[in-house]
């Protein structure tokens, strides 16, 4: 027995059923395109932000080593 979000096959089917009364056959596969667009448009957005964060963090990572090796080095008018 099929098992998604708790439904069992039988009620699947006739899920399935009330969709295609409602919409009608000619509509299925338009909404099915639009649904997979809306879902693919979504997934870019979560991985350009997550992008977006890794480098944001990246930089910070560099400018914190940057600082680091600054105070690191003695500066040329002290050792005189």
């Amino acid at each position: 027995m099929l098992l998604f979000f708790n439904l069992g096959g039988g009620e699947i089917v006739v899920i399935m059923l009330v969709i295609l009364l409602f919409f009608g056959a000619k509509r299925i596969p338009e909404l099915a395109r639009g649904l997979g667009k809306g879902m693919r448009e979504f997934k870019n957005a979560a991985n350009d932000i997550q992008r977006e964060i890794q480098q944001s963090t990246n930089i910070d990572q560099d400018k914190k080593k940057d600082d680091a090796r600054k105070n690191d080095e003695p500066s040329a008018s002290s050792s005189n």
